[in-house]
Formats: C-alpha cells, sequence, structure tokens
C-alpha cells in the first residue's frame, strides 16, 4: 500500500460504508481501504458488493462484505455484529445508502408510499446506522467518526425539485448537528458531507439530458459536474485525525452550487422534459399546461 501524509491517515482503523455496491459508495469505501482502513462494505446487492469487495482486496486492500438494507435495523446490527467480529469495533462510519425514488415528480403527484419510502431509506436508515455504530464507539470510550452523507438539496429548497428527497436530507443534515452536539464531548465526532451533482445511477439518466445537465451547469461556479474522486479529500479530512476539531459540519462539495443565491424555476421546455419522461402523468404540474 502507498505511504501517506500521516494528518490523513486512517490506516489500522475500522470503517464501515453503506451504499456501498456501487457510485459514490463503492468510491468512498476504495478510498478509505486505499489508505490502509479495514472497509465493510454493506449495502442489499450481494453481487454488486462482492464485485467492489473483490477489487479493493486484488489492489491490496482489506474488505469484507455484509448485505445490509438500512432501513431494517436487525439487518443493522447483524452488519455491526460482522464487523466486530471480523475487525473490531468500529472506527469510521458512512453513511451512504441513499434513493430518489421522487426524482422527476411533481411535489403534489408524490404517491405517499414513495414519499415514505424515500424518507424510510434516506432519514430512518442513517438514523438506525449512527444509533447502532454510535452507542458502539460511545460504550468503550475510543470515540469515533460518523460521517453522513447529505446533499446540497438539503441546504435549501428548488421549485419542482423531489420533495421527500429535499426533506429527507434537510433531516440528515440537522440530525448531524444533534449528534454532534450529543456525542462529540465523548469523543464521537458527526458531521456531513453534502455532495452538489455528481455521475452516479441514481443522477444519471438526468445528467445524460442536455437540457438538465446545461441548467446544472449554468448554477455552477465551475459550470461542469463533480468528479466522484473529488470527493475524496472531504472524506479523509472528516475520518482522520486531520479533522479532529471539526464536528457537526456540513460540508457542501458543489463546485460552488450552492454559493449562489437562489434558482431559476424550470423553463417549459424542462418542465415538457419531466412531463414526457414520468408514467401516468407524474411528472406534469397540475393546472399549468
Amino acid at each position: 500500500m502507498a505511504t501517506h501524509d500521516s494528518l490523513f491517515d486512517v490506516s489500522g482503523k475500522t470503517a464501515i460504508v453503506t451504499g456501498a455496491s456501487s457510485g459514490l459508495g463503492a468510491m468512498f469505501a476504495r478510498t478509505l481501504a486505499e489508505r490502509g482502513a479495514n472497509v465493510v462494505l454493506t449495502a442489499r446487492r450481494e453481487e454488486n458488493l462482492k464485485q467492489v469487495q473483490t477489487e479493493i482486496e486484488s489492489s491490496g486492500g482489506t474488505a469484507a462484505s455484509v448485505v445490509c438494507d438500512v432501513t431494517d435495523v436487525e439487518q443493522v446490527q447483524k452488519a455491526l455484529a460482522v464487523t466486530k467480529e471480523t475487525f473490531g469495533r468500529p472506527d469510521i462510519l458512512v453513511c451512504n445508502a441513499g434513493t430518489a425514488a421522487d426524482g422527476g415528480m411533481m411535489p403534489e403527484k408524490v404517491p405517499h408510499d414513495v414519499f415514505e419510502q424515500v424518507i424510510k431509506v434516506n432519514l430512518t436508515g442513517v438514523w438506525h446506522c449512527c444509533r447502532e455504530v454510535g452507542t458502539e464507539m460511545l460504550s468503550d470510550g475510543k470515540g469515533g467518526s460518523i460521517i453522513n452523507i447529505a446533499s446540497i438539496l438539503g441546504l435549501s429548497g428548488q421549485a419542482d425539485y423531489p420533495v421527500a428527497y429535499h426533506a429527507s436530507k434537510a433531516g440528515v443534515i440537522n440530525m448531524t448537528r444533534v449528534l454532534a452536539c450529543s456525542w462529540s464531548n465523548r469523543g464521537v465526532r458527526v458531521n456531513a458531507i453534502a455532495p452538489g451533482y455528481f455521475p452516479s445511477e441514481m443522477t444519471e439518466a438526468l445528467l445524460d439530458t442536455p437540457p438538465f445537465r446545461e441548467r446544472v451547469e449554468s448554477q455552477s461556479a465551475m459550470a461542469r459536474v463533480g468528479r466522484p474522486e473529488e470527493l475524496a479529500g472531504a472524506l479523509l479530512l472528516l475520518a482522520s485525525g486531520a479533522g479532529s476539531f471539526i464536528t457537526g459540519h456540513t460540508l457542501a462539495v458543489d463546485g460552488g452550487f450552492s454559493a449562489s443565491i437562489g434558482a431559476t424555476p424550470f423553463g417549459s421546455e424542462l418542465s415538457g422534459l419531466f412531463a414526457e419522461m414520468m408514467p401516468d402523468g407524474l411528472g406534469k404540474r397540475i393546472g399549468i399546461e
């Protein structure tokens, strides 16, 4: 393994990463493993998990994988038990599992069960992980670092954006603050990363659509979407001793997207796009032709 600046050292630490079967979660797991952490990968898709685990191990890293649905607290408890049996107590938790099931739906058309499912995964699931792993970190007095993956969409509201996703990520940000205030005096730091737009399974369809991508790029100070590896620095800062005096903070990594004051509403072309993309009229606003 490569030698890295000791300030950002996580070698020998044990990290749990949720939603690690693909996309940003897999990137977070690889980043920690490359720097010497023992990484436990969790997600619902076993085959994908095993593939990421194999990639890490073939590169000289150390990893294990556990199938886990974060909405089921018993599965979260099992993942924690496997972590302790395999590598010992967790030092780092990255809560990355999430969904944007209401993406593209107009707020007034979001089915109640879809709203509830997004909250269940994005907010309740993060709570399950923080509660179980945080208790373990507190119990032996050795502390740890919890990093919740929020979103810049949790920092503000935008017209016709996914309301459940916005609400869930805003909840994650404030839960992060409360847990930091409650646990940091006992050595458990709790922070959040709020990514802007990055390529992933969740964003692929939208970012591949020229009107939407142009809108995102026009709102970003850096006029582009992010590259996944550009989140690695924020992750290592919060996971390592380099962030020893940082807690309760939400770090936006968004190319300056959230620095702008306000955002323009959807134009007719983009509104029409959502109306065409979503089945059963879910993407068409009520009262607007």
